[in-house]
């Protein structure tokens, strides 16, 4: 059940601010009766924010089968639609063109979207690169946070350079990196074709295609590597939409794959660099001792620890509800490699 908006298109848009504003006044007066442990507070938070964009969705517009909005001041979103669906019109089940009605917070948000991939965002890292651009595909989680890339550009690479592994690729950021720092031949994985179709995009406009290969599959590639990057989702847990696996990994599936099969896919004296916080630590999402029980048991060695102090914004934004543990977040970079190795 939703609400059809036929005005102005600004006007919905302060209809929608309108109830944001009328829907945090409701979660900040539910505040008092939070879960006690940091866990249970987080994954109530979570509930809340998917109700309260539940809410707000019910917000509609109508968007005709020329790819047009017959609002008043409504912008052109045609390139915004063919962006995100690859074409400007809606096809019905029944294979015929009709207006279609979308939400308007989901609408800004492709919109949103396609800016980011127009424009691009500055990535100080690619400082050998032709362009320091990369241009993050709707779907596919943008690079924005760049404590983490600061850690692959400085981290020591391996004696070897010859081919580097890039699990989950994305945008293809760290293998862009890497091999403007002196790795040969990235090969990038990923199990969501939209993340190639962005990784390809972005090694062609930096210049790197010729040195990139891209596999649809699981985890690893055949074959045996120098080094193998991976940047997993941060947090166990439940993802709720397709953006949320870059942040959201049930039962730490991605994780602990990647642990599990980096030793059978090193060459010798190879690295496996495993990025990520401790924020489902600083949660109670993860005990502190897990992950190196998990290296432990696969036959893994921590070779060295590069960590930074997070710097992303939600860490200064004392109102976050988790703003303790986002301020005191440590990010590392974990260089692994096979115990006894010869």
């Amino acid at each position: 059940m939703g609400l059809l908006w036929q005005g102005d298109y600004h006007l919905a848009r302060q209809m929608l601010l309108a109830l944001g504003k009328r829907a945090a006044i409701r979660k900040k007066a539910h505040r008092a009766q939070a879960a006690k442990t940091p866990a249970e507070q987080f994954h109530a938070h979570r509930l809340q924010l998917t109700q309260h964009h539940q809410l707000l969705n019910r917000l509609c517009i109508q968007i005709e089968p020329d790819g047009t909005i017959a609002l008043n001041k409504a912008p052109p979103i045609k390139d915004v639609l063919q962006h995100v669906w690859g074409t400007t019109t809606h096809n019905q089940q029944d294979g015929s063109d009709l207006p279609w009605r979308v939400s308007l917070k989901e609408l800004l948000g492709w919109i949103g979207a396609y800016e980011w991939f127009k424009n691009g965002i500055s990535v100080a890292e690619l400082d050998s690169a032709g362009s320091q651009r990369i241009h993050p595909h709707f779907g596919v989680f943008a690079p924005s946070r760049k404590d983490y890339l600061q850690l692959v550009h400085d981290a020591p690479l391996p004696a070897s350079k010859e081919v580097v592994f890039d699990i989950g690729v994305g945008t293809g950021v760290l293998s862009a990196i890497l091999l403007n720092r002196g790795m040969q031949h990235a090969i990038c994985t990923d199990l969501e074709s939209r993340s190639l179709e962005c990784a390809r995009d972005n090694f062609q406009r930096l210049g790197l295609s010729q040195k990139c290969t891209l596999i649809q599959t699981d985890l690893f590639p055949e074959g045996l590597a120098d080094l193998i990057v991976c940047n997993p989702p941060w947090l166990p847990g439940k993802a709720r939409s397709p953006l949320e696996r870059a942040v959201f990994d049930e039962g730490s599936h991605m994780l602990k794959g990647y642990l599990a099969g980096l030793g059978s896919h090193l060459k010798p004296n190879g690295e496996g660099w495993l990025i990520i916080s401790d924020l489902a630590e600083r949660l109670g999402l993860r005990s502190p001792c897990e992950i190196e029980e998990w290296v432990a048991m696969h036959g893994l060695q921590v070779i060295e620890r590069h960590s930074v102090l997070s710097s992303h914004p939600k860490s200064k934004n004392t109102s976050d509800p988790f703003h303790q543990a986002r301020a005191s977040e440590i990010t590392s970079l974990w260089r692994l490699g096979v115990l006894n190795a010869t």
